[in-house]
This record gives structure tokens, C-alpha cells and sequence, in this order.
């Protein structure tokens, strides 16, 4: 007779199987098309009556994105990414934190505020923001009242004006991307105990003190872990000008596949470079906060 499995191994089996499936997805509809997109990226491909032609030639399509107008106006839209992401990190994770420290209180109804802060999340789809935008509902009305973009685009150069006044046209879209932040911090923040803030009020810290000395060190690794989902939410959104090249130039007769998936392997070097650089910068942040 066979020798019955351990319970432990029963329930390593039971957990491989689960990620056997995943790991079979993550192949196929992943990294089957990853590396097809990279051998796309150093090739001519055409699409005709007969299927879809492939001609390797090398690093053609990534010199022709520095020596062409498309290729400009795509590094010029990474860029402005780049730009926007400096302000528009900041705006949502303060915002989030703000809020989640609001829905923490013991007040009524406080799951159901949660559901409306968590709902742009599942309406905000590409068509939903465009019409919301055209309708004028993205931004608040004392900016346009007040010239604030009129200023903006006097005061900066045109690389650093045209991603900042993006940021206060749009800023009620800017402010519903904070709706899983939210609920990260919300988990964050319960998971800090209770009686750290009653010790602090008996040593006599107020609010604020409580505020700065226990719930911003407890909050420290999910603030990294928000920065991260955050930028690479808004760099994998369909309404990215980035985005919005890489499609665009997919189905252009004159770029076509390769020169579309050589700019969206660019891009994607591009976002690894900008996550790595915010990493390293709140990392050391999050390390000085649990610290002290």
C-alpha cells in the first residue's frame, strides 16, 4: 500500500496547483505575447492579403523613434509623463491618506463613503473620462475663472507648462485614481493598535503629534507600496498621451507593429527607470519614519 502524504505535502500540492494555474496564464497570454512584442520591436512587419509578413532588422524602429516626428512626439509625451507624475503622486497619495484617515473614525455609514470614494474606480474607463472631460467635469471652475492655466502657461516654458496645466484641467480625474489608495490605507491604518494612541494621549501628545509620531511611521510601507500601484495606474491608463502613440502607430500605415512595439518597449523602460527611482527615494523615507 502506498504511504499516505503528509499533511504538509498535501498542502504544498494544494498551493502549487493553485499557482500552476496562474503560472499557465501568466505564460500564455502574457509572456507569449511579451516576447513576441520585443522580436516585433526589431523587425518590419506588414499585414496583408496573406497574413502578417516579419522581417528582422535590427534596431531600426529604435533609431527611427529619435529621427522621426512620430518617435518626438512620443519620447516628447513620455516626458510630460514624467513631469505629471512629480505632481500627480503627491496630490493622490496625500489626498488618499487624508481620506482614509477620515473613514477610520467611528462614524455612521462609514462603508458606504468608502463605496462612493471606491466607485470611480470601476466607472473610470476610457470613454466614461473622455466624455466626463468634454463635458468639462474633470477640473474645477475656480481654475478657469481665476486664469490659473492662463498663468501656468505664462509663467513656465512650454515643456514644463503643457504637463502642469494638464495636471489643474484634469484634477477631479487626478483625485479619482485614489480609490484603491484609499482602501489600502484604511487596512494600514487598522492595523495600528488603538492602545499606541492612548498611550500617547497619557503621555500627553495631541492629535498631531499622534498624527506625525505614530500614524505616518505605520503608514510608512503602504505610502511606497501606493506610490508604485499609483504610477503604474496612470502609466498603463488608456487616455496616456504615451498610450494613446503606441495604438495609434500600431495601425498607422507608415510605423505599423514594429515601430509601434519598439516605442512600447521604450516606454516600458522608461516606467521602470521612474519606479526605480521612486523606490529608492521612499524606501529610505519609509526606513527613517519606522525608525523613529
Amino acid at each position: 500500500m502506498r504511504k499516505p502524504l503528509k499533511r504538509r505535502t498535501r498542502e504544498n500540492l494544494v498551493g502549487w496547483s493553485f499557482l500552476a494555474l496562474w503560472a499557465f496564464g501568466f505564460l500564455v497570454f502574457t509572456m507569449i505575447p511579451l516576447f513576441t512584442s520585443l522580436y516585433y520591436s526589431l523587425s518590419d512587419v506588414v499585414l496583408d492579403g496573406e497574413g502578417i509578413k516579419v522581417t528582422f532588422v535590427g534596431f531600426d524602429n529604435y533609431k527611427a523613434i529619435f529621427s522621426s516626428s512620430e518617435g518626438f512626439n512620443f519620447l516628447r509625451s513620455v516626458g510630460d509623463f514624467a513631469i505629471e507624475i512629480l505632481f500627480k503622486v503627491p496630490i493622490i497619495t496625500v489626498f488618499a491618506i487624508i481620506i482614509a484617515v477620515l473613514l477610520n473614525q467611528n462614524i455612521k455609514g462609514k462603508g458606504f463613503f468608502r463605496a462612493i470614494y471606491f466607485l470611480p474606480v470601476i466607472i473610470a474607463s476610457g470613454p466614461v473620462i473622455n466624455q466626463l472631460i468634454y463635458q468639462g467635469a474633470a477640473t474645477v471652475p475656480i481654475v478657469e475663472e481665476m486664469g490659473i492655466l492662463e498663468l501656468i502657461n505664462n509663467t513656465f516654458t512650454e515643456g514644463l507648462a503643457r504637463p502642469i496645466a494638464s495636471i489643474f484641467s484634469e484634477l477631479i480625474v487626478i483625485l479619482w485614481f485614489s480609490g484603491v489608495q484609499i482602501l489600502l490605507f484604511i487596512a494600514a491604518l487598522q492595523k495600528i493598535d488603538k492602545s499606541t494612541y492612548e498611550a500617547a494621549m497619557i503621555d500627553g501628545a495631541g492629535p498631531w503629534e499622534s498624527f506625525w509620531k505614530i500614524t505616518v511611521p505605520g503608514l510608512s510601507q503602504m505610502v511606497l507600496v501606493s506610490i508604485v500601484f499609483t504610477i503604474i495606474n496612470l502609466a498603463t491608463f488608456s487616455e496616456n498621451e504615451a498610450i494613446l502613440h503606441i495604438k495609434n502607430n500600431m495601425f498607422a500605415l507608415e510605423t505599423g507593429f514594429g515601430f509601434s512595439s519598439a516605442i512600447a518597449w521604450l516606454y516600458f523602460i522608461a516606467l521602470v527607470i521612474i519606479l526605480g527611482i521612486f523606490f529608492l527615494l521612499f524606501r529610505g523615507f519609509s526606513r527613517e519614519r519606522r525608525n523613529h
